[in-house]
């Protein structure tokens, strides 16, 4: 047991790696929720305490379960000790956990969530839920990451604010991009500035939503909580893709300029961040994203833009009808792992093949080398099926 405090709330709960496990009197779904991924955001364990403590298991219907995440950074107020236990959750970076004997301890965090994550899958039934409960050190609208398949994204669309799409093209190893690749829904929720009241309460009123729109819980004040995040957002509720990264490394000297917002407009060429001296400016006209205001990270920042309403509609039918199974008739694509939905794309051949007609069909790239890149589809995998009866599909 670890003692965690609250700078927003001047407060100390102890916590243990299950914060909650709560049997409903029915059946209905598993919701698995995450708190404290990362040590410096302990917004989500405060508000998983203040709504599951209140639960009476008679008016639950399936089971609740609610998980923290590193322990020992929660305890010390770090982002992580040695490695950012949201980052490391690759194929190969498990393989490697499940045969080493010589862990970090990220690493023995990592092999304890694994172990209760399957756990929970083997004695549950679905459909299955999983929330990522995270804070930004920028001043932020409350938003969700998803990785791009249909069931995260008509789910999280029941959610008063915007949704950001592609981010797991950028990023290396975050938990929900391993859990997609079990099919689950999964989303991420990004409830506001670390040490800001609001990111409790945005959380508070995420997570009784999302008791409300799995069924397992009928709250009283959805209209509230619901208000009070369309509130916190702006009315923001458009669908996003990633369109940039600038990557910084940890001994890099790098700094923001102090006065940007996640999802402040911003002009191509306007000056952003000094990263080792050097002035850096925007590459691209769109939203600025997730600007890092803290020692720790290697995403300096992100640039967003819109999905126009049409390509989204027409996502969904190209994926309807299994458009991508005529890739691999094309020069220069051939199935990786067709179980997997994973294509293997040789840029000297397929020069002409852009990102985008990849991401209509939810396909996300990834290099491999300097001629290779793979593209993942989450669509194949998604078990859409068991989500097929439920009120918000």
């Amino acid at each position: 047991m670890v003692e965690v405090f609250s700078k927003a709330i001047k407060k100390t709960v102890s916590i243990n790696r299950v914060l909650f496990e709560i049997k409903g009197s029915l059946n209905g779904p598993t919701i698995v929720f995450f708190g404290g991924i990362h040590g410096n955001e302990p917004a989500g364990i405060f508000a998983l305490e203040e709504v599951l403590s209140k639960l009476d298991k008679r008016n639950v219907n399936g089971n609740i379960y609610a998980i923290s995440g590193n322990l020992k950074a929660l305890k010390e107020g770090k982002r992580y000790i040695n490695k950012d236990l949201n980052r490391m959750w690759t194929q190969e970076g498990l393989n490697s956990l499940l045969q080493s004997r010589s862990l970090v301890s990220e690493h023995k965090e990592q092999l304890e969530i694994y172990n209760l994550l399957h756990d929970i899958i083997l004695k549950n039934k679905g459909p299955f839920y999983f929330i990522d409960l995270h804070t930004t050190s920028s001043k932020t609208l409350p938003f969700i990451t998803i990785n791009d398949a249909i069931i995260n994204r008509k789910f999280s669309q029941k959610f008063p604010v915007p949704i950001v799409l592609g981010i797991e093209e950028y990023l290396s190893g975050p938990l929900l991009s391993y859990i997609n690749t079990l099919g689950y829904v999964s989303l991420g929720f990004e409830s506001g500035q670390h040490d800001n009241k609001n990111a409790i309460s945005n959380n508070i009123a995420f997570i009784n939503l999302a008791l409300e729109y799995t069924n397992a819980v009928k709250t009283r004040n959805s209209f509230e909580y619901y208000d009070l995040l369309k509130s916190s957002s702006k009315s923001l509720n458009e669908i996003f893709q990633v369109i940039y990264l600038h990557r910084i490394k940890d001994s890099d000297n790098f700094e923001n300029l102090p006065s940007f917002k996640s999802f402040e407009a911003i002009r191509k060429g306007e000056l952003i961040a000094i990263h080792n001296g050097k002035e850096i400016t925007a590459k691209k006209k769109g939203r600025i994203f997730m600007p890092l205001y803290q020692k720790r990270g290697n995403e300096g920042f992100f640039i967003i833009r819109k999905i126009h309403p049409i390509f989204l509609k027409l996502s969904i039918f190209l994926r309807h009808i299994k458009a991508d199974r005529f890739f691999v008739i094309m020069p220069g694509i051939s199935w990786h792992s067709k179980e997997k939905g994973i294509l293997k794309v040789n840029l000297k051949i397929a020069k002409f093949y852009v990102k985008s007609i990849f991401h209509l069909l939810g396909y996300r790239s990834r290099e491999l080398d300097k001629t290779h890149i793979f593209v993942t589809n989450r669509e194949r995998v998604s078990k859409t099926n068991s989500y097929s009866n439920e009120s918000w599909f």
